[in-house]
């Protein structure tokens, strides 16, 4: 049994190989090589330089083999959305365009007057993001897509560089709004509006699914371990979710990092007229599951005030000086597209609470208090609306990433929630990678008993639910603040 797994987990803004020592049976992890990412201005567009990836997993790899390691397996997780395009050499086309560029707007507009908004919802369960694939083809340019052979999404090409195979895996893959959650393969009508033949998009497989071993090329030219390529939950948020040390039934989550994503993981997508109004999404999970859940709002705030404090304070400082301020002074709606990218965050909080007549945050530690108050409430608001749509009754709330961190957020939401809240672990990206690699070798049977494993492996802090003076504030907060287009961001 290959006691070596290697998780490559790659974010917008960089990357890293975690190397996993599983001699012990137990969860020794060792961050091996780190690099930058990032898009750049070329050819007309925001671009990624997935070359210069590609290149960067070697070099890690080759860090591996310095170590003394001559075999182990990897998993790749990236982000979502966003493909390339291959020739009939299997060269890229162009570095591929990055999902924050300009080129979808309107893209939306022109599906839905092929297929109405109601019917792409009903046979995808996606919820309508600009950038989507669906409507990153739309917008793609007809003569470079006419040159194309074939079309793979980031992780799935970089699993491709590694082992000259092509795939298609599903979490990632279901986010493309292209996948029919019923015939659960890509929609014929769908990519006929896109204008996009079958034949380009390689054959759908499952997470756990081993894709094969380094090309022959690769290892006489670089000084590589010999590696088994294993298709993980490739969607890091897929790859997150599978890293909540859930040991009960009936659980929710929160990714939290820049942005939050809350949700539960359903057996059965909830493809329902309230889900499609409240902007919910059914991405396919590891193993056939669905994660049910919705995009707001996260660490942005904060992460903003600091940045324009110069950073003379650390987060941790910045919360310490909260811890000196009372709670739920203000109700501010942080979803509101007025704080997706001010120029001064601090400027743009007082102004909105000056505005409604609410006390003014001057202070850092009061516009820390305020943010991450109004961060409970939101999260609160989203735990009763899946309540709602779900028809569970939820008892624990998970919150994973680098925002598990922050325990002032973590206890404000358990007091509003009035549920127990178990925070960790941080790297639950690159741990769920590990736990799929860890299923397929059998060391794991399924996930139900790789996560009550994690759970006894990782140090989980757990916040009990605290009184607090008024039980009323989601009310106040959503009567202030949840307009009928809070849902629709």
């Amino acid at each position: 049994m290959n006691n070596y797994h290697v998780a490559v987990d790659i974010g917008a803004s960089s990357g890293r190989l975690i190397l996993a020592d599983l001699s012990q049976n137990k969860l020794d992890l060792k961050e091996v090589h780190r690099f930058k990412n990032g898009f750049i201005f070329s050819a007309g567009h925001d671009r990624w330089n997935v070359t210069e990836l590609f290149n960067q997993i070697i070099v890690g790899l080759e860090k591996v083999k310095k170590l003394g390691i001559t075999n182990c397996i990897i998993g790749i997780d990236t982000w979502a959305v966003d493909y390339v395009l291959l020739d009939e050499d299997d060269q890229l086309l162009v570095e591929p365009v990055a999902y924050r560029d300009s080129r979808t707007n309107g893209a939306m507009a022109k599906v839905f007057e092929k297929v109405p908004k109601e019917i792409v919802y009903e046979k995808t369960g996606i919820q309508f993001l600009n950038f989507n694939t669906i409507f990153q083809y739309v917008s793609e340019d007809a003569e470079l897509l006419s040159k194309a052979t074939s079309s793979l999404l980031i992780p799935d090409y970089l699993a491709f560089r590694l082992t000259g195979k092509k795939c298609c895996e599903v979490t990632n893959a279901s986010t493309t709004q292209l996948l029919n959650i019923t015939d659960r393969d890509f929609d014929k009508e769908l990519l006929e509006v896109v204008g996009l033949k079958k034949e380009l998009l390689a054959d759908l497989i499952e997470s756990g699914t081993v894709i094969g071993d380094l090309r022959e090329e690769l290892m006489a030219t670089h000084d590589l371990p010999e590696c088994t390529v294993v298709a993980v939950g490739t969607h890091d948020t897929a790859s997150a979710v599978v890293g909540v040390p859930a040991t009960t039934d009936n659980w929710a989550y929160i990714s939290s990092g820049t942005w939050s994503l809350i949700g539960v993981e359903n057996q059965e997508p909830v493809v329902t007229k309230e889900a499609l109004e409240a902007n919910y999404t059914n991405e396919w999970g590891a193993y056939h599951t669905y994660r049910f859940l919705k995009n707001i709002t996260g660490m942005w705030a904060v992460q903003e005030i600091a940045r324009h404090l110069n950073y003379q304070y650390t987060y941790s400082e910045m919360a310490e000086q909260a811890y000196q301020v009372e709670s739920f002074l203000q109700y501010v709606d942080l979803n509101d597209n007025r704080f997706t990218n001010p120029d001064n965050m601090i400027a743009e909080i007082q102004a909105y609470c000056r505005e409604r007549g609410q006390i003014v945050p001057e202070t850092v530690g009061e516009l820390t208090m305020c943010v991450y108050s109004n961060l409970a409430l939101i999260y609160a608001h989203e735990w009763k609306r899946l309540e709602q749509l779900t028809g569970r009754t939820l008892d624990v709330l998970h919150i994973v990433g680098g925002g598990s961190n922050v325990e002032l957020l973590n206890q404000l939401t358990a007091d509003v929630i009035g549920k127990k809240v178990v925070a960790g672990p941080d790297e639950a990206t690159a741990i769920g990678n590990l736990l799929v690699q860890m299923i397929t070798y059998s060391r794991m049977q399924n996930l139900k008993e790789a996560r009550q494993w994690l759970a006894k492996e990782i140090d989980l802090k757990v916040y009990e639910p605290q009184p607090i003076a008024d039980r009323d504030h989601l009310k106040k907060f959503e009567e202030m603040t949840v307009s009928k287009d809070y849902n629709k961001m």
